[in-house]
């Protein structure tokens, strides 16, 4: 604690960002009730350096101004974390709240991670506790044991234009205790503490990434389920854009559903699905592009199809969606347009999206319509306002109307407080 208190007060550069935003919506708890609520959220990002060492941080707290709703008010902390650079010139050390680097697992973790790096080779490795429900600041009881997380991840580039890794995640979850009520011999209602055993992933991925200059890239991805001894991801990806103006694209994948080991849900028989999508995109009068996509989805006894088609400027995008098969039949018209004035003073945007959908051929059709209003304003370099209206109508949400604001601050000093 010492240590971290010191840090604090001989930092040499101080950055980052505080934000405060409101929000407000209504929701109806039944036909004929509703209630209104104006959530606001604060956020700080905020970063303390000095030489090769810093201290960096992104934490949120919310509450709402119109109710006292459970657990309010709510300190989410993101990062939190010490971080040492530059350890005999091969070395990085984080110890705190950080993110997870790997593919096969997401999100931040509580423990420590050291990276190695010397010339074409790179070793990661780290270890600790799965963060808590609503990224409160604390460890759960027999992390160590019970709601852990351990990984590793190598990478090197030896050979030219080819970049390939190993790595291995093993994630356990501890999954929270209950009280439910039962029956007991003489069918009397009792309460029993539910304390279900941990279950966990066990992953190990294989990449290898392959460019060629400006003509062509492929990369590819394998992950192996160590728990089912079964693959349970394998997907590679291409890109061709010699050709001038135009880009064109291949995708593929097999997947197994991820399924926790010791889950419940293991029972059950699940399908993997296979994915393919072609794609493109053509360049014309000056930054104006078309691009069009078309997927195809088989699971176990049924398929997808997806069709997408688009056009980006700089001005903003219309794009279109149709997907029809076993995951439902969709059309989606979208259009969205921002553009800057007065040397980014003011960036005003406007988005609209009409959808229809439903889920099999004889069943009902529902619509959707969505539009988005808002402005940013941007006086100084350091200080930007945002303001959005949202309005959305279907059949569940009639009229709904949504009002969101945030204030921005950017700052970055440095304090000069060592010689």
């Amino acid at each position: 604690m010492c240590f971290i208190f010191s840090s604090f007060s001989f930092s040499q550069n101080i950055n980052g960002r505080f934000s405060s935003s409101i929000y407000t919506f209504e929701r109806f708890d039944s036909l004929d009730s509703s209630n209104k609520y104006l959530r606001g959220f604060q956020m700080l990002s905020l970063n303390l350096n000095q030489s090769d060492f810093s201290i960096r941080s992104y934490l949120n707290l919310e509450t709402d101004f119109s109710r006292k709703l459970k657990d309010d008010p709510r300190l989410r902390f993101y990062n939190l974390y010490f971080e040492a650079r530059n350890i005999f010139d091969i070395g990085t050390v984080r110890i705190g709240r950080q993110p997870i680097i790997t593919k096969a697992a997401g999100g931040t973790f509580d423990g420590a991670n050291v990276d190695l790096k010397y010339k074409p080779y790179k070793l990661s490795v780290f270890y600790g506790a799965n963060v808590p429900a609503y990224q409160k600041l604390e460890l759960s009881e027999n992390w160590w044991k019970d709601d852990y997380i351990f990984g590793s991840r190598f990478t090197t580039n030896i050979v030219e234009s080819f970049q390939f890794s190993l790595a291995y995640v093993d994630k356990n979850f501890k999954p929270q205790e209950y009280w439910a009520q039962r029956l007991d011999e003489n069918l009397n209602p009792i309460n029993v503490l539910i304390s279900n055993n941990s279950s966990q992933y066990k992953f190990g991925t294989a990449e290898a990434d392959y460019k060629m200059d400006s003509i062509f890239s492929v990369n590819t991805r394998y992950d192996y389920d160590f728990n089912y001894e079964k693959t349970s991801k394998f997907e590679i990806s291409g890109n061709y854009f010699q050709i001038s103006k135009l880009n064109l694209n291949i995708y593929y994948n097999y997947r197994e559903p991820r399924i926790k080991y010791n889950s419940i849900f293991s029972v059950f028989d699940y399908g993997t699905t296979q994915e393919i999508e072609l794609g493109g995109e053509y360049r014309f009068y000056k930054n104006y592009s078309l691009t069009g996509k078309f997927g195809y989805v088989t699971y176990k006894d049924e398929n997808t199809e997806r069709i997408t088609l688009g056009i980006n400027s700089d001005y903003g995008s219309i794009s279109y969606r149709k997907s029809l098969g076993y995951a439902g039949e969709l059309d989606a018209l979208s259009v969205y347009a921002a553009h800057s004035f007065e040397d980014g003073l003011l960036t005003p945007s406007l988005g609209i999206s009409f959808t229809g959908y439903k889920l099999s051929d004889d069943a009902e059709k529902n619509n959707l319509t969505t539009i988005l209003l808002g402005i940013n304003v941007r006086p100084l370099r350091e200080v930007s306002f945002d303001l959005q209206s949202q309005y959305m109508n279907n059949k569940i949400y009639k009229n709904d109307y949504r009002l969101f604001f945030k204030i921005n601050y950017w700052f970055n000093e440095n304090l000069n407080l060592i010689k």
